[in-house]
């Protein structure tokens, strides 16, 4: 007979683990499962490490450069990997066992770890590598968060050789003499210009004709040409076509292309294209839940899947697939089913779901992923930052708008910094002057682009930005200026 629950949340990300410790919190009976680390993808292999090593890199750089600003350092600029390696895995194990006590310390929170496979709509089954018998749970309310993983392409000899995704990277402790990255998007560049300012020669393969492909062509530029002049190479219009190990040296790669062009030498590869949901050894299919081709679990604006009682949040439900939209996917969970919103498929003698201040942190009634206002950033240095919609879909919608553009040169902050790579851009709706997006490649634009976020969010027109006083000198100060410049998009 299967141990029954409340609800039962699989998966700890950052959406899982708040929405298991809020159900407990209401009086719901609640498990939570994990087949891996604790935290999921932003504290393991995502956010927090690759964070830690943007922070070693701007170290490194800021201090080849600090001559630049009066500043004399002697002797060569060197890094440690081995070091920045033990910094890191010292941080996210902070991190995740702090994630893993905070779960096995929350009221009416119980823990398994294993692998979850559903066999019916609310019952699961257990699964743990040493074998013991399967544990079997049910539970009125479901809830999955089990994240995604790296795409490796299916390149002929990839079973010969040694690779990397974004996860095994992380684990080096030397340097690689030249690593070669296949993929121009987000995460391909952000461990592009890591390892660059580590001191490795790096190599970008781009299939396209530039980087960024889903950005505005203005800002793939601006980003492109920051990156080469660190030394960055990058190789336009190329598609790898069959790997194989090198005939002299050990370890190292040989890559060929689809195109007449040599093959290229590498001592480590990285796969950067694209991510795939932790979705097919769910046994979705003995739950009755839908996936589409890609193996996201389509949702409403309220994260429901097709089946009742069913929830899917984080990177499996196409909905972002970013840390924040992760966390926001718990709010909006947490703000319909336990704030006074929606509450379906609870059995009767279920507590009510009242709560105190406290446990809140986020306004009642109902929310929908529906009206979320999408925003990110890539964490190159200088960052760049956007929200809401670019001027390439603004142009697309055919609306009558207005458009500002600002470079970083004009701002006091960057010249005071002496970084003043990048620009601003804003574009809002000529009638009814609400802001449609923003974008800031520059110094603190991960930062400065809060300003819009928040006016956006808020609904409010763009002059009550416009008219803002700001603080000075701050990157923030120059967004009303920006608005200043507004004109005509043709």
């Amino acid at each position: 007979m299967p141990q029954h629950f409340d609800a039962i949340v699989i998966g700890t990300g950052q959406g899982g683990a708040p929405l298991a410790v809020r159900l407990g919190k209401s009086g719901r009976e609640t498990a939570v499962v994990e087949r891996g680390a604790f935290g999921g993808t932003c504290v393991n292999v995502g956010c927090t490490p690759t964070k830690s090593y943007v922070a070693s890199a701007r170290a490194a750089h800021v201090a080849r450069h600090a001559a630049d600003l009066g500043v004399q350092i002697s002797g060569t600029i060197a890094v440690d990997l081995a070091a920045v390696k033990a910094r890191k895995d010292k941080i996210i194990g902070g991190s995740r066992d702090g994630v893993e006590k905070w779960l096995r310390g929350a009221d009416n929170v119980t823990v398994f770890q294993g692998h979850a496979r559903f066999t019916g709509p609310h019952s699961l089954a257990i699964s743990t590598p040493d074998d013991t018998p399967l544990t079997e749970l049910s539970a009125d309310e479901i809830f999955i968060n089990t994240g995604m993983r790296a795409v490796v392409p299916p390149l002929p000899g990839l079973e010969r050789i040694r690779f990397y995704t974004n996860s095994s990277l992380l684990e080096l402790t030397e340097l690689p003499a030249h690593l070669v990255i296949v993929g121009a998007s987000y995460i391909a560049l952000e461990f592009a210009q890591i390892f660059r300012r580590f001191g490795s020669r790096v190599t970008v393969l781009v299939r396209g004709e530039r980087i960024l492909s889903r950005e505005d062509a203005d800002f793939a530029e601006s980003v492109h040409t920051v990156l080469a002049r660190e030394g960055v190479e990058f190789m336009f219009g190329v598609q790898p076509s069959r790997v194989e190990p090198h005939p002299h040296h050990e370890n190292d790669v040989c890559i060929g292309f689809e195109q007449n062009i040599p093959a290229l030498e590498a001592s480590h590869l990285l796969f950067a294209t694209g991510r795939e949901p932790n979705t097919d050894d769910l046994g979705l299919d003995a739950a009755g839940i839908q996936t589409d081709r890609h193996g996201i679990i389509p949702v409403d604006g309220q994260l429901r899947t097709n089946v009742p009682g069913v929830w899917a949040i984080g990177d499996v439900n196409g909905r972002g697939a970013f840390t924040h939209t992760s966390y926001d996917d718990f709010q909006i969970v947490a703000a319909n089913l336990l704030d006074g919103g929606v509450r379906s498929g609870v059995r009767s003698g279920m507590h009510s779901g009242a709560r105190s201040d406290e446990d809140s942190g986020m306004h009642s009634g109902s929310r929908s992923a529906d009206t979320r206002i999408m925003a990110y950033a890539v964490f190159v240095d200088p960052p760049l930052a956007r929200v809401g919609m670019s001027e390439a879909q603004v142009r697309e919608s055919g609306r009558d708008a207005l458009i500002a553009t600002m470079p970083m040169t004009r701002v006091g902050r960057a010249r005071e910094r002496g970084e003043t790579d990048g620009f601003m851009k804003a574009l809002v709706d000529a009638q009814t002057q609400q802001i449609l997006g923003a974008a800031i490649h520059g110094i603190e634009g991960d930062e400065a682009i809060h300003t819009f976020i928040d006016m956006m969010t808020a609904g409010a027109p763009y002059p009550v930005l416009q008219y803002a006083m700001h603080i000075h000198p701050t990157i923030s100060e120059l967004v009303p200026t920006l608005l200043d410049g507004l004109k005509p998009l043709k």
